[in-house]
């Protein structure tokens, strides 16, 4: 594995600055920017771009990529920059392409529920549009500020996917650049299409490497009338992930499913200064549902509430008040950063395997924490096998650290295979997580990709270095 593109790029020269400059506007082509833009949420990978140039419209970013495509000159696309695999980050230098201006929200369409939007519109804000109007936007990653775009870009998932789906699952239409200029409109409004290769679905997921998106028509449901939550406390992660296998083998349709073990709780106590309803027992299942009908859903409610009463919960609380609400949510929605700041360092996987596995797989994840001596950190939605792990650094010095790290990620990663799994269940491969992938899928796949590749971006100047080397 080189670590970067073996493509030959040329630097960016003053002429090259110049025609960035007449086609975006001189305030928008910036040489002297932020630390901020050399890395992603994670930080684990760094380097900065030789230019930062904001885009507004597809045209603009239709003649950027004209450009660059003309000089070999490298292109990284970047949203808000919470990414955590470095897929956003610059590792060839060259074009950071920055679309957060693009944040408009351009058409709700009733009639085929469908919304029509920019990139740059941050999640938090989409989610709270179609609120507005009556309407849900399922897909839900724990991190609301990042974009539209990141969120396609890598397919991300989050706690409603058991119920939902994923984001793949509402991207009805996408207006992209290909790296040579040229502007494509892929799928659209209509709920079916059998008409040739699917070239949406293969945007969807490809991290930036494909094509720049500008605007996706997001498919929309009824806002459902009533939801609820439920937590429910086991005295070990075995039963409540017993539970969980059962749940789902239920006529019972929860819209989120999530394992907390005791310890994140801690962490995301201390960070927050808040307390949890409940922290006595060694692992919780918080779960969500909702629907049209409030005597469905608390009949799903009591069913499921029953049921893990029967299996063995010590209790399980009914999150009715909004007091109780907002200290469990926000709780849950705090982990990621109550386990970076307990720590000096810290990296991360989103391994994803068979519901069924999720128990060994934990097991696993505890013994290689013990036989490396390297905390490990973790939660996840066990309701479709995708956990989060954070490796923490703590007070390791840098030769120790990633020599533990290295290999922890082996091991896990060897057993996610051995288990049916994959590395990523919704973060993506990005720069960091490629011989993982490899390992995972093999040549004859990652060649697959690479034809793909070439077949978009021949000169291989969008996002390099990202997903598989070539």
């Amino acid at each position: 594995m080189t670590g970067v593109s073996s493509v030959m790029f040329n630097k960016i020269n003053e002429s090259d600055i110049e025609r960035l400059r007449d086609i975006c506007g001189a305030r928008d082509v910036t040489l002297d920017m932020s630390e901020d833009y050399s890395h992603d949420e994670m930080g684990s990978v760094s380097h900065m771009p030789d230019v930062l140039v904001k885009v507004y419209s597809t045209d603009v970013v239709s003649a950027v990529m004209k450009m660059a495509n003309e000089r070999m000159i490298p292109v990284t696309v970047r949203g808000s920059g919470t990414g955590l695999v470095g897929a956003s980050v610059a590792v060839s230098g060259g074009i950071m392409l920055e679309t957060t201006g693009m944040n408009q929200v351009l058409e709700l369409d009733k009639d085929n529920l469908t919304v029509t939007v920019q990139p740059g519109v941050l999640l938090m804000d989409l989610a709270a549009f179609a609120e507005e109007q009556g309407f849900l936007y399922p897909p839900d990653p724990g991190e609301k500020t990042a974009t539209v775009g990141g969120n396609i870009s890598t397919n991300a998932g989050g706690m409603r996917a058991i119920k939902y789906g994923v984001t793949r699952d509402y991207v009805r239409g996408l207006t992209v650049v290909l790296p040579d200029g040229r502007i494509l409109k892929l799928g659209g409004k209509v709920v079916k299409n059998s008409s040739g290769y699917n070239l949406k679905d293969l945007i969807v997921g490809s991290e930036g490497t494909l094509a720049v998106i500008t605007e996706a028509i997001l498919k929309l449901v009824p806002l459902p009338v009533v939801s609820i939550s439920m937590l429910v406390p086991f005295s070990d992660m075995e039963s409540a992930l017993e539970a969980v296998t059962e749940i789902i083998r239920t006529k019972a349709a929860p819209t989120a499913v999530e394992y907390i073990p005791k310890e994140a709780l801690h962490f995301a106590e201390d960070y927050l200064g808040k307390h949890f309803p409940d922290t006595r027992f060694p692992a919780y299942l918080l779960l969500t549902f909702d629907g049209s009908s409030r005597q469905r859903v608390e009949d799903e409610f009591s069913h499921v509430a029953d049921l893990c009463l029967e299996l063995g919960a010590q209790d399980a609380y009914f999150v009715d008040t909004d007091e109780r609400k907002d200290a469990v949510w926000k709780t849950r929605g705090a982990f990621l950063e109550a386990f970076k700041a307990s720590t000096d360092q810290m990296d991360e996987c989103d391994v994803v395997v068979p519901r069924s596995r999720i128990a060994e797989f934990i097991r696993y994840t505890r013994y290689v924490s013990g036989e490396s001596g390297l905390r490990i950190a973790y939660f996840g939605h066990a309701g479709d096998g995708n956990f989060h792990l954070y490796l923490c650094r703590d007070n390791y010095s840098d030769d120790v650290w990633q020599e533990k790290k290295n290999k922890c990620f082996d091991m896990l990663f060897t057993k996610a295979k051995e288990l049916e799994g994959f590395p990523s269940g919704e973060h993506g491969i990005g720069y960091v997580m490629k011989q993982h992938l490899l390992d995972a899928v093999g040549e004859d796949q990652i060649n697959l990709m690479a034809g793909i590749k070439k077949v978009f971006d021949p000169n291989g100047i969008l996002n390099p270095g990202k997903i598989f080397d070539y």
